[in-house]
């Protein structure tokens, strides 16, 4: 008997089927990344895009308007890469331009071609703005003339991101190797966006990158369903009253203790019984109430009935 056979026989049946179908849906199985634990979600991306397009057409209309000769610009996609691989995508010498916006805590960078930015000073000073351009650091006068160009898109930004987080954008600094700008640090992970600024019929790569981990909170909440109707905003703010008085009730650990003593390796292993080891902690000073290493209050010892005691004496926010 070989009871085994049939049962191996269908299962390898069942998986040839289910191959089969992914291979005419033509949906492809992706790997994921331990390194990489937040993702960007389809509904993210789609909110991404609906507001950077909006750049997008700003973009357009600042350089146009500013340049005095039509240009457009097109949102190409928007994508999820860490840092590292972000940077090593742009050119060896470009404008990057750093950009704080409060309350996202890290950096944003803009990076425009040197080639775009060159041309259009070229254009803005009366020239044509056609032929090769120089590759170089912009000089100071250059600076001053595309400074308004550039405080123009720092602010459209601005109102761009308003549908995922309240923010106004301003302008930090100008770097002309992208590896030297430390937005975030090189593993963390960001939202990229790339547009086809066309100026001209000459065609330049402009990407904007956002800080993901600081960004995430804000498109959760701007993609969270609003509330339809008086009935359901009240239930959902009992539930947040009722979660909070919960909270109330859930008992922590707490600890009156001294305040640390720092003591060489050579003083702990020698310890024997009956050594004294002197305090950090001063016999005036009250001891500290610690819930983790978070310290509440302060307090002084005693005793109530048969049991030890610690008597509040001042709270952080008093102090405070």
């Amino acid at each position: 008997m070989t009871p085994l056979q049939p049962r191996d026989d269908l299962s390898s049946v069942h998986l040839g089927a289910r191959g089969r179908r992914r291979a005419r849906s033509g949906v492809t199985p992706t790997a994921y990344d331990f390194r990489r634990p937040m993702q960007l979600s389809r509904e993210h991306t789609r909110l991404l895009e609906v507001c950077l397009d909006g750049f997008a057409r700003q973009l357009g209309t600042v350089v146009t308007s500013a340049l005095r000769t039509v240009c457009t610009a097109q949102l190409l996609g928007v994508g999820q890469q860490t840092y590292a691989e972000h940077v090593d995508t742009l050119e060896d010498q470009t404008y990057a331009v750093t950009i704080a916006a409060d309350p996202l805590p890290e950096l944003v960078l803009l990076d425009l071609p040197l080639a775009a930015v060159m041309s259009a000073i070229d254009h803005m000073l009366g020239g044509a703005g056609a032929g090769e351009q120089p590759r170089r650091a912009l000089t100071e006068l250059e600076s001053a003339v595309v400074h308004d160009l550039l405080v123009g898109l720092v602010a459209q930004l601005g109102h761009s991101l308003s549908g995922i987080v309240a923010t106004t954008p301003t302008l930090v600094g100008v770097e002309y190797d992208a590896r030297l700008v430390q937005a975030v640090a090189p593993g963390d992970a960001v939202v990229v966006a790339t547009f086809d600024l066309v100026v001209e019929e000459r065609r330049h790569r402009v990407t904007l990158c956002l800080p993901l981990a600081g960004l995430h909170p804000h498109l959760v909440r701007a993609a969270a369903p609003a509330p339809v109707t008086d009935r359901e905003r009240e239930q959902r703010s009992r539930a947040a009253e009722l979660v909070d008085r919960r909270f109330q009730d859930v008992p922590v650990e707490t600890a009156v203790r001294f305040r640390p003593t720092r003591l060489a390796p050579d003083a702990l292993t020698a310890l024997a019984v009956g050594d004294v080891v002197r305090l950090a902690h001063r016999a005036t000073a009250p001891l500290d109430v610690v819930v983790g290493e978070t310290t509440f209050a302060h307090a002084t010892a005693g005793t109530h009935g048969a049991r030890l005691a610690a008597l509040v004496v001042g709270t952080t926010k008093e102090n405070a």
